[in-house]
């Protein structure tokens, strides 16, 4: 059925038909009775995939990947799906519109997409106050154990007008911000979309960034985990740098990884690639990558650097295979996209088998 709405789909503009199925599950998680309709159908019953991370009960190692609900406008929907954990963001201090459009792209020849979107957020005080919302709309209704209830990770970047040099200064008011607000945070300086912003991937820019934020973190009463999100195209040497780094400083975790601005290997014509312009490339194309990293980074550490998998996971048997590698959860992005909203449920399916 969703393969055939996909070929329909697939005619449009990709953002626009985002917010369209977005919007329109909206629209039907509105309607009496449609969010308990929709949770029958997608949502992943039982406890058999309750996975401890990061010292978070997730009621599934299942995830959507920052980026998809940039502005927390869709999480009641998005757990209706069934999804364990959905990361938002990427936040910023201030609103911006991002890059200009188009900014994303299908190439359904490599099961991938193209997107340069650039940050656009609605702005850390616009995402705080949906989140205070969605949390007391949470605390009310859920008769469900803690366990049981969405998990939320607030992605954080910082805006394209700030300097490298103060970068710090917006990861550090995203913090505080939402610090009472989500289960986690991912340090987003992978993104290939805002320019400069994957210098500070290097080892002194990052450890400045993620010093600020443990230190912020400190005054709190309850701590909120931090990782950092790292870029698929960085050499041994600079994974090297970032695992001596998260080791030093007690980081929490990492995400592996953000898309590639890698372009071999693929099936879509060169012409339609430079038709298309930059941009992160995310899919089937940065599995292998994604996986080998993943896997890199489990046997340098011994287990002792908790990983999220991202990059190319579109059934149960990638999901497992990030697994396999050394990640305890997984994320999914590009595989919603072509999957559709029962991808949950199959990974889980499969899981289970497993």
């Amino acid at each position: 059925m969703y393969k055939i709405l996909r070929t329909i789909l697939f005619y449009f503009n990709p953002e626009w038909v985002h917010y369209f199925s977005m919007n329109g599950l909206k629209l039907l998680c509105n309607l009496p009775f449609g969010k308990a309709v929709l949770t029958s159908v997608f949502k992943v019953s039982g406890n058999h995939l309750n996975t401890e991370f990061i010292g978070i009960q997730f009621p599934n190692p299942i995830g959507l990947g920052a980026g998809f609900d940039k502005n927390a406008r869709y999480l009641n929907e998005l757990e209706a799906l069934g999804f364990g954990f959905v990361e938002i963001g990427t936040v910023t201090p201030i609103a911006q519109a991002g890059n200009e459009k188009p900014r994303l792209f299908r190439l359904p020849k490599d099961k991938a997409l193209i997107n340069r979107m650039g940050f656009n957020n609605d702005g850390v005080e616009i995402i705080q106050d949906r989140l205070k919302k969605w949390n007391s709309r949470v605390q009310k209704t859920s008769s469900s154990p803690f366990n049981q209830r969405l998990i939320v990770g607030g992605n954080i970047g910082k805006n394209k007008i700030t300097p490298n040099e103060d970068a710090w200064k917006d990861y550090v008011i995203c913090f505080n911000a939402l610090h009472e607000l989500v289960d986690y945070f991912v340090v987003n300086v992978s993104s290939p979309n805002t320019p400069g912003l994957r210098e500070l991937q290097e080892k002194e820019s990052l450890r400045k960034i993620l010093t600020e934020l443990q230190n912020q973190n400190s005054k709190y009463k309850t701590q909120k985990p931090i990782l950092l999100k790292i870029a698929p195209d960085l050499s041994l040497e600079q994974i090297d740098d970032v695992i001596s780094l998260a080791m030093e400083i007690k980081l929490d975790g990492l995400v592996a990884s953000n898309t590639t601005i890698d372009r071999k290997n693929l099936f879509t014509p060169l012409t339609v690639l430079e038709s298309i312009g930059a941009g992160g490339l995310s899919g089937k194309p940065l599995q292998k990558r994604s996986t080998d990293i993943i896997q890199y980074i489990h046997e340098k550490t011994n287990g002792q650097l908790p990983i999220i998998a991202s990059g190319g996971i579109f059934n149960g048997a990638d999901a497992q295979e990030k697994l396999s590698a050394g990640a305890r959860l997984v994320q999914v992005w590009t595989g919603f996209v072509y999957e559709g909203p029962a991808i949950v449920k199959n990974i889980a399916a499969h899981l289970k088998k497993n």
